[in-house]
């Protein structure tokens, strides 16, 4: 009996699956469809309408009998808000001018208020650096550091909260250095083409070349375009109209990919700096000179060994002169000399006694001089191109980097557009092929970019996208639970330059966000799993902001933004020799977006709520519920020490009086004050507390640390 191979069976799965989902009635390409500029459903007497999402989403709840849920009250509505927009908890006194301020654009102006702090882009940056799988460190065994990796990082927050155009945003990560090549923001954009995993010690290099362009290619086409071109590497999709000649046409923009470290300097200071330099080195030449000529056959020796471990092929690219390379021997003896480099080694020890004397002397001698050398300049890792021309890209044979096939010029998705890509070389000596992949995606017309933004932000505030898979706008991904009004906030979205904030804006701001979380409880509701909205989707929060709030909370939270990551302290059962604490407290306590990023060690508490682990991209998180987040939550050392700061702070602030203590530490965890019930129970508790008042009111600070209206946005 002749099976279908595995995929052919999954993706008839998925085709029967999705065949009756919301929106089943539009075409299997609808993405890949120009946007179109649906009309704005007219509003029925009595509908509650405040912008035109409200009505698009009535069309489909009214077609059910169901309306919207009544509006959540407005300590429900600031909390939600502040989370959604800024990642943290509002404070008592925020809370309170809000309920006081009865003007009818109150929350107007909190929703501007908050876009505009900078706390905002430090939430939104969270979502994209999953995307783009950001982490300062390689991957693989070795796991090493990248400690210039932050300032991407940076950049993304400085783009979000200076709203820079989206198409900008785009752009500037794809080309930066084409489009700008002055510009230092633009030129850290790039590192969003760095960010792959890496095994900088493999042997095998062609493979490993191969394996970091199609990491560049899978990343590209699911954070921009929203789709599973990966699938098409070694044939065509088996659902969406993808061949796999576009996966290697859209591959070949990134053919002669060239990381670089730039410094970031203004064209200015970057010239005084290096006539600087090049003056010291002037200067500390016969020094260095004399050096060389000890340590070089010391030096020669385990570079010999650590070429010994490459094919010739490989290793005898390190004797043909640069200039005589080609554009593919270049990339490959760029990874042979990271290798062989031996700069970095200490040979103190295998010196010669008849050496080693002057050798000391000379050293301590160059070492004084290093005083007088002008201190580098601040760098960020960047990708540019290794010149104008790149090395040919083939369609590879069941994606095999061994079969190589016809040789394909750049070129876009011929489901879309079905052209060569027309490339002008680059200002900065580069290919110019990346600056028409990123015109193309960042066009107004293109029929991915604007619908796949929209949605990623929808997802945001409402916990799931208007497409249920917002890295699979394809055929095997969910249809569109609402088209014409996903297509309506793409048309918005690009006729307002773009802008995120006016993106969040609109959506924060409709009566839909606005309603109660409590939904019809009868048995009879016709949209049980509330695909229709007619109520507010109650969501957990993230491991990072959950110890974001913990922190707030405890008045420990460090607002200091940007800079080098940071290494809070870690669970006593994990040993980590590749995390050093930060020695500062203060440090320890920023915003969670700055804890630093290991690919093989991911912080515990933002693992244990379903952090990615950033090795591929990652356009939605799913939520867990496991025993080990109760477990932490009660036990860990690290939550104990946040309980005992919060109940510092209440008993700082409200003094010893009960009543008053307890108040304090509701408005601090849940934006409330405690109901009669609650407040009798706590007085009750802390009466016949065994301890002193202050450990009293730790044990109920951690307990409220561990409600679920803590944990959850109503």
């Amino acid at each position: 009996m002749r099976m279908l191979p595995v995929p052919a069976v999954v993706c008839l799965l998925i085709l029967t699956a999705t065949g009756s989902a919301p929106g089943g009635d539009l075409p299997a390409d609808w993405a890949y469809k120009p946007v179109s500029a649906p009309v704005v459903p007219a509003p029925k007497a009595g509908q509650a309408i405040r912008n035109p999402v409200d009505a698009f989403l009535l069309v489909r709840l009214e077609s059910r009998g169901m309306t919207f849920a009544p509006a959540a009250d407005r300590r429900t509505l600031i909390r939600r808000l502040t989370f959604d927009l800024t990642g943290l908890p509002p404070t008592p006194e925020a809370v309170e001018a809000f309920l006081k301020d009865e003007s009818p654009t109150a929350y107007d102006q909190l929703v501007d208020r908050l876009l505009a702090s900078p706390q905002y882009g430090e939430r939104q940056a969270l979502f994209w650096l999953d995307l783009v799988r950001f982490a300062e460190s390689d991957g693989f065994k070795a796991d090493d550091p990248r400690p210039n990796a932050w300032r991407y990082r940076d950049y993304v927050i400085h783009a979000f909260n200076t709203d820079l155009p989206y198409d900008r945003f785009v752009k500037e990560q794809l080309a930066g250095d084409e489009l700008a090549p002055g510009d230092p923001n633009a030129l850290t954009a790039t590192g969003f083409l760095r960010h792959f995993p890496d095994e900088y010690n493999a042997v095998n290099l062609e493979q490993r070349r191969q394996e970091i362009l199609n990491d560049i290619t899978d990343t590209t086409a699911s954070a921009f375009l929203g789709i599973t071109l990966g699938c098409a590497k070694c044939h065509d999709h088996k659902t969406d109209p993808l061949t796999q000649s576009d996966y290697y046409r859209f591959q070949a923009f990134f053919a002669g990919y060239w990381p670089v470290e730039v410094p970031l300097l203004p064209s200015a200071e970057r010239q005084a700096y290096e006539a600087k330099l090049a003056a010291w080195e002037e200067k500390t030449a016969p020094i260095r000179a004399e050096l060389a000529a000890i340590e070089g056959p010391y030096r020669q020796r385990d570079a010999k060994k650590q070429r010994g471990r490459f094919p010739d092929e490989y290793a005898r690219l390190l004797d043909v002169p640069i200039a005589e390379r080609t554009p593919l021997e270049r990339q490959i003896a760029a990874m042979v000399e990271k290798q062989v480099d031996t700069r970095s080694v200490d040979i103190s020890r295998s010196i010669k006694p008849a050496e080693k004397d002057r050798w000391q002397a000379l050293t301590a001698k160059l070492a004084e001089a290093v005083k007088e050398r002008p201190a580098d300049p601040p760098r960020a890792m960047a990708m540019t191109d290794l010149g104008p021309t790149c090395p040919p890209t083939r369609l590879l044979k069941r994606g095999d980097w061994r079969k190589p096939g016809e040789e394909l010029a750049p070129g876009f998705l011929s489901a879309v557009d079905d052209r060569d890509a027309e490339v002008t070389p680059g200002p900065a000596g580069t290919s110019g092929r990346r600056t028409a992949l990123a015109n193309w995606i960042a066009s107004s017309k293109n029929p991915l970019t604007a619908r796949v933004m929209v949605n990623r932000i929808w997802q945001q505030h409402f916990g799931k996208g208007l497409v249920g898979t917002p890295g699979d706008l394809g055929l095997t991904g969910d249809r569109p639970t609402h088209p014409e009004l996903l297509d309506w906030l793409a048309t918005e979205f690009v006729r307002d330059g773009w802008s995120v904030k006016k993106l969040h804006r609109r959506i924060v701001t409709s009566e839909a966000y606005r309603q109660s979380a409590r939904g019809d409880d009868s048995r009879t509701n016709p949209d049980p799993d509330d695909a229709l909205l007619g109520h507010f989707p109650r969501r957990r929060l993230d491991g990072e902001t959950i110890r974001d709030a913990m922190l707030a909370a405890a008045g420990l939270l460090n607002p200091k933004a940007g800079g080098p990551s940071v290494f809070p302290e870690l669970p006593a059962e994990i040993k980590a020799t590749a995390w050093k604490v930060s020695a500062d407290l203060a440090e320890r306590n920023r915003r969670s977006v700055y804890v630093s990023v290991r690919r093989n060690l991911r912080y515990p508490l933002f693992s244990l709520f379903d952090s990615p682990d950033r090795i591929e991209t990652c356009s939605r998180r799913f939520v867990t519920t496991t025993a080990p987040q109760a477990l932490t939550l009660l036990n860990d050392s690290i939550v104990l020490r946040f309980a005992k700061s919060f109940a510092a702070r209440v008993v700082k602030e409200a003094g010893t009086d009960p009543d008053k203590a307890i108040d304090r530490a509701f408005a601090l965890a849940l934006s409330r004050p405690p109901t009669t019930e609650e407040q009798a129970a706590i007085q009750r508790f802390l009466k016949n507390h065994p301890g002193p008042f202050p450990d009293a009111i730790a044990d109920l600070c951690h307990a409220l640390l561990n409600l679920n209206e803590f944990l959850y946005i109503d």
